[in-house]
């Protein structure tokens, strides 16, 4: 089954983790078919010193590159243009991919064909290399279409999906920090349907700011935007939207240091492992 993988990389990222990123990426059991890595902006000598030697080694790998930084809705939007293949895996710059994933995922798009996009579950780890929780994903319809009411219902970096679906439901779109997310509420509201693996399949960084970049007066405003679009949309009635717009106001305006104890003892599931 052929397959793309999807990437964006911009200035401010680290050339070590872009490496090891690729790495996990082209040492998988199924390899992809090709790579293509939007280069978002103008990079530095270490980005490109990285893409050219794995380009060396991998000639899937090719590179989309951007004069000028559009961020990541935009460009995994233009990225997805140059895609040969229906069946696309997402794959962040800084995360490492389980040796199975896109085999698992690959299985299980060509025995669900009802399915436009998989997901599954990602298991955290920071700059340090010290292991964090799991976050688990919902699993079966109804506990997705629950879930998306509320919460993202899938983890972006480990999201395979069919180009098809996404192309008719208007691509990637600029909506900072909720691109996925609102991808995938209009995908459902034209019926597409949603699915996890209940399986490890990216160990995912998390840098030290994340907790404090999702917060904010802006982030507060750019959530209850999306609030109403999926009301809009038809995926959410009255009283879900209010609860919607409450919660999103609750956890964006809290201090970083209290959101990340939300976010670690209320909205991950799993246990504490250790590396």
């Amino acid at each position: 089954m052929s397959f793309s993988v999807l990437m964006s990389v911009y200035a401010k990222e680290q050339p070590k983790y872009l490496s090891l990123a690729l790495e996990s990426v082209f040492g998988q059991s199924l390899p992809p078919d090709e790579v293509i890595l939007v280069e978002d902006g103008k990079l530095t000598e270490g980005l490109y010193g990285v893409i050219e030697q794995q380009q060396k080694l991998h000639p899937e790998l090719r590179a989309v590159q951007l004069e000028e930084n559009q961020q990541l809705g935009r460009a995994l939007g233009i990225g997805l243009g140059y895609v040969s293949h229906d069946l696309v895996a997402r794959m962040d710059s800084d995360d490492i991919a389980v040796r199975e994933r896109f085999e698992i995922q690959c299985g299980y798009m060509e025995s669900h064909p009802e399915v436009a996009a998989v997901g599954g579950y990602i298991r955290e780890f920071d700059d340090s290399g010290n292991w964090a929780k799991v976050k688990e994903m919902p699993l079966g319809d109804l506990e997705i279409e629950k879930y998306m009411r509320y919460r993202n219902p899938l983890n972006h970096m480990t999201v395979m999906f069919r180009k098809e679906a996404v192309m008719q439901a208007g691509n990637y779109r600029h909506f900072p920090f909720l691109e996925d997310y609102y991808l995938w509420a209009r995908m459902c509201a034209r019926g597409a349907k949603l699915a996890n693996i209940p399986k490890v399949l990216v160990q995912a960084r998390v840098s030290g700011n994340l907790f404090q970049r999702r917060g904010g007066l802006a982030y507060c405003r750019r959530y209850l935007k999306f609030r109403g679009i999926q009301r809009e949309l038809g995926l959410t009635g009255l009283r879900e939207y209010l609860v919607g717009c409450v919660l999103s106001i609750a956890i964006s305006l809290q201090p970083g240091w209290l959101r990340k104890r939300v976010y670690g003892l209320i909205l991950r599931k799993g246990q504490e492992e250790n590396g």
